[in-house]
């Protein structure tokens, strides 16, 4: 922190005690043998003690100096920003709304004070007004949704003098962050509402909980800021697909909410919550448990209405609205072998085994493979990228009709299929004079065209469906560029009847050039292969709202045409590298397990 001019303290619990043992141990501290490294995780409770705060403006200080400190006290641990407020002009103090938006700057903003700020008139209140600058990198809004932005930055900031001291009396929305500044303060987190599957909906497919990915400040109780954020709704991006059990505007009661020492969570909602039914009342308490279980683990929740006890829900029942429960628990990997058969392959394993039914006997090479998450069905598209079948992983079943045909050639055919947690395959066909999204009800229906908005002259190269049926991601490739692109599936058409569409497509992968591959690794997150502009292809984790994920970087890896990565209990990763099957286990490297192999997924 040597650049911030020494305006920020560090406080860090029982310090002194600690420098008393250190100084106490001195005489006795060895002075030989080895030197060990101590990695990040192993310095992770520590850091995690550490608070920042603020300085108060200095007497006399100047109008740069002081904005700067401004800027510098908003990234405090001061829960309310009470520091950051001495620096503003009593006419805003109150009224300045921090959480607003939160710009994402890749630094902290430029300062300086705009030329002809000076005031010609002697008797007029003096007053500057002072520019900042910088390259914005994302937005954060008002309900804590992230999204890539990169623009430059140009704001300015009006001070007057009161009191004899400047002060700031008009500034722009929100807050202003620079990028190192912005991991220290925020975690993201996610929030569940359930998805919106449409009036036919029965069943499990109408208690799946959709995972909403938002950016809350990491020390200010994320527990309760997180439930706050999941009592305003669905992030405006969501909003159309997914819907909430509370009663609208329902709030807390509690400023804080706090579990007692068995992790039970006691939550206080006000009236609008009263006299909701016992079936409501669970569906509001797997949301809470869900969303609160992202900061600490919880064993049950309480809901409670003043003094009225709506319902309860302990950790075994709620399992059955899991976020993963369309997901599969599968720990199996499956891909092509050397003959272009399907074979699977289990964590512990080391050899792959060929799968029961026509895909894994010998016949006609195949190009790439999907299984259902039930593990049941699989579906092949041949090898020249034309033909795709549905056929059951269990001997003396056959493939039948082709179920879909292209007619794009071999380089522009179909592309690998992909199921999501309600039964449906989903596939593009890449045929350039007509490209289009395909779903193919229960795996065997007909094919039902999709349509995409927003590709602008762009064609899909690439899908991979969300267990939950109301988020896809695209692979869209316009020129020589791919990119990668989330959008929702809204099952309703504006005249209200049933209609399937893809609309609200958003890039999650914005600094990439070009997307070789991609696979749902967990609620919000993606695993991608790609490269940016003039760089080597990487493997990296990318939360669904375009921020990097906070999960620890992947060993290099460059060759890749195909990735896999577990949504529900799996560990492993795979990858297509320059022909063969490497598989990534926890605290490993990437390590063959096949030869001449393709095309590796997990169910789904």
């Amino acid at each position: 922190m040597s650049g911030r001019r020494n305006r920020w303290r560090a406080a860090l619990p029982a310090v002194a005690a600690v420098a008393g043992l250190l100084l106490a141990g001195c005489a006795s501290m060895p002075d030989s043998g080895e030197v060990h490294a101590v990695d990040s995780s192993q310095r992770a409770d520590a850091d995690s003690q550490v608070r920042v705060y603020g300085v108060p403006p200095r007497k006399g200080e100047q109008p740069t100096d002081l904005v700067q400190g401004f800027l510098e006290a908003t990234t405090s641990d001061d829960p309310d920003y009470a520091t950051a407020r001495m620096y503003l002009a009593k006419s805003i103090k109150r009224q300045w709304d921090p959480a607003a938006s939160t710009t994402v700057l890749a630094e902290m903003p430029q300062v300086q004070v705009m030329p002809g700020g000076r005031d010609r008139d002697p008797g007029a209140v003096p007053s500057r007004r002072v520019k900042l600058t910088g390259k914005q990198v994302a937005r954060v809004d008002d309900k804590h949704a992230y999204k890539p932005d990169a623009r430059a930055y140009e704001q300015s900031v009006h001070l007057t003098y009161e009191d004899g001291e400047w002060r700031i009396d008009a500034l722009p929305p929100g807050l202003v962050v620079g990028v190192p500044d912005f991991q220290r303060i925020y975690r993201s987190v996610n929030k569940y509402y359930f998805a919106e599957l449409g009036p036919g909906a029965t069943g499990k497919g109408r208690d799946v909980l959709v995972a909403d990915p938002v950016y809350l400040r990491k020390r200010i109780d994320t527990v309760t800021s997180a439930v706050k954020a999941l009592l305003d709704g669905p992030t405006t991006w969501l909003d159309p697909v997914a819907a909430t059990a509370f009663p609208p505007k329902t709030r807390l009661t509690d400023e804080r909410l706090s579990m007692d020492d068995a992790n039970n969570l006691k939550v206080r909602l006000d009236g609008k919550a009263a006299g909701v039914g016992e079936r409501q009342c669970q569906r509001m308490a797997a949301q809470l448990f869900y969303t609160a279980q992202e900061s600490a683990r919880v064993e049950s929740v309480t809901l409670q209405s003043g003094d009225e006890t709506l319902c309860s829900l302990k950790r075994e029942r709620a399992r059955k609205f899991g976020p993963d429960q369309t997901a599969g628990q599968s720990q199996r990997q499956y891909f092509l072998d050397n003959r272009r058969r399907v074979v699977e392959l289990a964590d512990g394993e080391d050899e792959a085994r060929r799968v029961a039914g026509p895909f894994g006997a010998d016949g006609p090479r195949l190009g790439s493979v999907a299984v259902d998450r039930e593990e049941h069905l699989a579906a092949v598209v041949s090898a020249n990228g034309q033909s795709l079948f549905v056929a059951g992983l269990e001997f003396g079943t056959q493939p039948g009709e082709a179920r879909l045909t292209s007619h794009g050639g071999a380089k522009a055919g179909l592309t690998t299929p992909s199921w999501d947690g309600l039964g449906d395959l989903w596939v593009a066909d890449q045929d350039p004079e007509h490209p289009r999204l395909l779903r193919l009800p229960g795996g065997r229906g007909a094919p039902e065209e999709v349509p995409v908005t927003g590709l602008d002259g762009g064609r899909i190269t690439g899908v991979r469906i969300a267990a939950d049926g109301v988020r896809i991601a695209l692979v869209v490739t316009k020129g020589d560029r791919s990119g990668l692109w989330l959008g929702r599936v809204e099952r309703q058409g504006r005249d209200g009847r049933p209609g399937l569409s893809v609309d609200g497509l958003r890039s999650v992968a914005p600094n990439f050039v070009r997307v070789d591959a991609v696979s749902w690794a967990g609620g919000s997150r993606l695993l991608v292969a790609g490269n940016e502009q003039g760089g080597l292809q990487q493997v990296e984790f990318i939360e669904t709202d375009g921020s990097l994920s906070g999960v620890s970087a992947l060993p290099g890896i460059t060759g890749v045409g195909g990735v896999a990565a577990p949504e529900g209990q799996g560990t492993a990763l795979l990858a297509e590298r320059d022909g063969d099957i490497v598989r990534l286990l926890p605290d490993t490297n990437w390590k063959p397990v096949a030869k001449d192999g393709a095309a590796p997924v997990y169910p789904g």
